[in-house]
């Protein structure tokens, strides 16, 4: 590790710091100056932000290493301003015990790139019918603190209140996929006017809302905690809104294309905009805003979903869901929360950095930018501009709904402890992480 200074940034809170980092660790924070030999980071007119936490990363691997693998994900998220991905288990084999976990993690260490944090299923094979191995999960190597069956519903509610017990038992968490199975058989765009002009079954909101609703219900009388993946209708935040008034122990992210884009995109038949949940109308659009902004949903994730490109380019109904996000998520979020004066950056900060990294019980990371904190870093030039192109995406798919569009800030440099993984906003190849620079 190499010695230096970022000086003359902006932190979110308005004020300019520099910061000194060695060995990995910020040592100081104030005005400083640079020691002999030491390397000065010029900073001035950019953001320095802790290093971005996703709750909610699909890295594919094993067993979908056509879509992504460990090491490009890593790649992506770095190319993001991400430090922690949190990778999800619908895998093959599924992350339902330890050794899958552990030989995630352990892909995510040899990668460098950021630090990959296995999430293990609820359920074995995801199939909804047996709990999986949480508390074994719980005390692998890879100290699994959150659980999840996304990509399908834990829709059982035995099942589900007995995961809430084992997840209390290890301090950990419930993510669910809030989604009523049998509510959206066959299902293809929100169930609205869009879906009626195309022809394609309706997805209803309330598939979304009837699942959290229970959920939080059974969390209330487990007193475990709960978390709800990627929230996309209105009335899923006023339940959110319900729950919490209640002291329900009950978290909740959003995605950036959920606050960004709405089920009119759709109606060119682009697969791109295909994903689950679907986009929704722009009056859910203006709902997730409201509630990200007044914390009733704490994070922003970014259901990072790779494809192959085989996988989108085929009619509607046959077309895989889900998009990629990790290298546009904070450039929406400027667009869609910032630029609109919804959020300041130190409420960025919050739900991209510290809430995320409470959530998953990640102590170092939940800290704002100080002394003895671990030198996981992001500056952004906020005024940049630019039209996204394949050549932006560090990921193995490229199916970004992005692509074309003019989208506001650029990532500069990347820190993951104290090393550049993005630095002058070039991608750094495996062979110069954790090097001398």
């Amino acid at each position: 590790m190499t010695s230096f200074v970022i000086t003359g940034a902006e932190r979110s809170d308005g004020t300019r710091a520099d910061v000194r980092v060695d060995g990995g660790v910020i040592v100081e924070v104030g005005s400083l100056r640079a020691k002999a030999g030491e390397r000065v980071i010029d900073a001035d007119g950019l953001l320095l932000l802790p290093g971005f936490v996703d709750l909610h990363t699909h890295l594919r691997q094993p067993g979908g290493e056509g879509a992504e693998t460990v090491l490009t994900g890593s790649r992506a998220a770095a190319a993001g301003g991400f430090t922690t991905v949190h990778a999800m288990p619908n895998t093959t084999p599924t992350a339902d015990g330890p050794g899958v976990v552990e030989q995630v993690a352990a892909l995510g260490e040899e990668a460098g790139y950021v630090d990959v944090r296995p999430i293990g299923a609820v359920s074995k094979g995801r199939e909804g019918t047996e709990l999986a191995e949480l508390v074994a999960m719980a005390r692998s190597r890879a100290r699994v603190r959150i659980f999840s069956d996304d990509g399908s519903c834990v829709a059982d509610p035995l099942l589900m209140r007995r995961a809430l017990e084992y997840a209390r038992i290890v301090d950990g968490v419930i993510a669910q996929h809030a989604e009523e199975p049998r509510l959206t058989v066959g299902a293809q765009l929100h169930d609205g006017a869009v879906a009626a002009d195309l022809g394609l079954t309706g997805w209803p909101a309330v598939a979304e809302e009837a699942i959290i609703a229970r959920d939080a219900l059974l969390a209330e009388s487990t007193g475990s905690r709960l978390h709800v993946c990627h929230v996309s209708t209105a009335g899923s935040v006023e339940v959110l809104r319900w729950a919490k008034r209640r002291g329900i122990r009950i978290t909740a992210e959003v995605t950036p294309h959920h606050l960004w884009l709405t089920d009119e995109c759709a109606r060119g038949y682009d697969a791109r905009y295909k994903v689950n949940p679907p986009l929704r109308t722009a009056e859910d659009v203006t709902a997730l805003r409201a509630a990200l902004a007044d914390a009733t949903i704490d994070a922003v994730a970014t259901d990072h979903a790779p494809h192959p490109a085989e996988a989108k380019r085929s009619e509607w109904s046959a077309a895989a869901m889900g998009m990629v996000g990790l290298e546009t998520a904070v450039l929406v979020v400027q667009a869609a929360m910032v630029e609109t004066g919804l959020l300041g950056w130190s409420e960025v900060e919050r739900a991209m950095s510290s809430r995320p990294a409470e959530i998953g019980g990640l102590v170092d990371a939940a800290r704002p930018i100080a002394e003895g904190r671990t030198a996981d870093l992001v500056l952004i030039d906020p005024a940049a501009r630019r039209t996204l192109t394949t050549a932006d995406l560090a990921g193995r798919s490229t199916n970004s709904p992005y692509l074309g569009q003019e989208l506001p800030g650029r990532i500069v440099a990347t820190f993951f402890r104290g090393s550049p993984t993005v630095l002058g906003g070039r991608l750094r190849e495996p062979d110069e992480i954790g090097t001398a620079w």
